[in-house]
């Protein structure tokens, strides 16, 4: 699962399910992941969206 976050066509932070953490692409994403990434209730949010959307259409 990938939630990328875009701003004026760029990228700048993405949260990858496989690596289980928000990684930052520029100076203000490397900012959001810093802080994104020590909320626990951030990251649970992210974890359910993967439960939610992919786990049930894998076989599809």
């Amino acid at each position: 699962f990938i939630d990328s976050y875009v701003f004026n066509k760029a990228e700048y932070v993405r949260f990858n399910s496989t690596v289980g953490r928000f990684v930052g692409y520029t100076e203000h994403g490397l900012k959001n992941a810093e802080a994104w990434n020590s909320d626990a209730g951030i990251l649970g949010q992210e974890q359910a969206e993967l439960e939610r959307f992919c786990k049930p259409n894998a076989d599809i």
